[in-house]
């Protein structure tokens, strides 16, 4: 399967100005271009990541001549044009080619039930199925995971999908991945855990199956179509508020800021990932950090005070890996500040500087990734 007939320019990604636009380089130019994928794709959309762009037929409607549709990881397109999976999909069903449904026949798409529509009706050994089609991009080595931003549509579908199965209709979701690579999928609970939980509550009315596809350079579709795992029991005992977090701050100016016992040490102008935990209520915690009017209890809170709020991550688990994350940070970060937030252990600090926004360097994105991920199949 040949997903685009027209002629692919490759391009440098430079930035995203907002969820559907990326500015990428062509030779010493810059051009925009339509992203048709409202995810936050941070650890693809990364500089100088090599972007697959469509030109467009020109008309009036069209605000871009181009159409960003794949981004290369590790010399592999991804895809990311999500309007365009369902074809993907129906694709792999009409030939026989995703594992288990080799004798499905689509019937119809886009079925309206109600108030509700789903991508595909199915007739699979004498039953009617209704089948929902989602998109996957968020992998680290070999373990996948949907979504990559809360998403309260896609809660709401296996919500209505669940109901539809009491009613004694049979439905299905399939997960395309678009990584060869993977052989786990599992929800997102680190960034949705609500997803997660209806996820893990409707299993047994829901079918849900992964796939990992192989994209080749030319954006043609390899026929060779891989079942992914999804640990169940492994998934019941971790999806939950807890765990640890990497809070993100922006110190535009260098300034010595006063932290109890430490004094008053120099914090040099840049980026600082902290890294807490909180094994109860993660998500209170988190949104603790979000706030300035508080009392000041922890180091964080001194420079929460007069650092800029960037962004802040959750790593879910049930172990407390909170100094194992923070070696890891340390291992990739520029500078430190000793002692910082890590009086009740015996890590030289929890707090880690970076000159650069590190949510745009590759080697903090493998290390969110191994930690929220990759940790699992190192540890099968």
């Amino acid at each position: 399967m040949k997903l685009f007939s027209e002629r692919i320019t490759k391009a440098r990604f430079v930035k995203r100005p907002n969820r559907f636009l990326v500015r990428c380089r062509v030779g010493r130019g810059i051009i925009s271009a339509f992203l048709p994928n409202p995810g936050r794709l941070l650890e693809l959309l990364l500089p100088e990541r090599t972007i697959y762009l469509l030109k467009e037929v020109p008309s009036q409607e069209r605000k871009y001549l181009y159409t960003a549709v794949a981004v290369e990881r590790e010399g592999v397109p991804i895809m990311l044009h999500t309007h365009r999976t369902n074809e993907v999909a129906k694709y792999l069903l009409q030939n026989g080619m995703i594992p288990g449904l080799e004798k499905a026949k689509v019937l119809r798409s886009e079925v309206r039930i109600g108030p509700h529509r789903f991508d595909f009706l199915l007739q699979e050994k004498g039953e009617e199925v209704i089948m929902e089609v989602k998109s996957c991009t968020l992998f680290g080595e070999k373990v996948a995971m949907f979504p990559d931003a809360i998403t309260e549509r896609g809660r709401r579908h296996l919500f209505e999908l669940a109901r539809l199965s009491e009613q004694g209709i049979r439905t299905a979701v399939l997960f395309v991945v678009h990584w060869p690579y993977a052989e786990v999928f599992m929800p997102d609970y680190h960034t949705d855990l609500e997803f997660s939980k209806m996820f893990l509550e409707v299993r047994e009315k829901v079918q849900f199956l992964a796939i990992g596809i192989h994209w080749t350079e030319a954006l043609s579709l390899r026929q060779e179509v891989k079942i992914l795992q999804i640990p169940f029991s492994y998934l019941e005992k971790e999806v939950e508020d807890r765990g640890s977090y990497l809070l993100v701050l922006h110190l535009p100016q260098g300034r010595r800021i006063r932290v109890g016992a430490l004094g008053s040490p120099l914090f040099r102008k840049g980026y600082y990932i902290y890294v807490g935990s909180s094994m109860d209520h993660l998500s209170q915690r988190m949104e603790r950090h979000r706030h300035l009017r508080k009392r000041h209890r922890w180091h964080i809170d001194e420079l929460r005070a007069v650092a800029q709020f960037h962004s802040i991550l959750p790593i879910r688990s049930s172990e407390r890996l909170e100094c194992h994350i923070a070696k890891a940070i340390g291992e990739i970060s520029e500078w430190n500040i000793e002692g910082f937030g890590s009086t009740d252990c015996s890590c030289p600090t929890h707090l880690f500087g970076f000159s650069k926004d590190p949510l745009h360097l590759e080697r903090f994105h493998k290390t969110l990734q191994y930690f929220r991920m990759d940790r699992y199949w190192k540890k099968t």
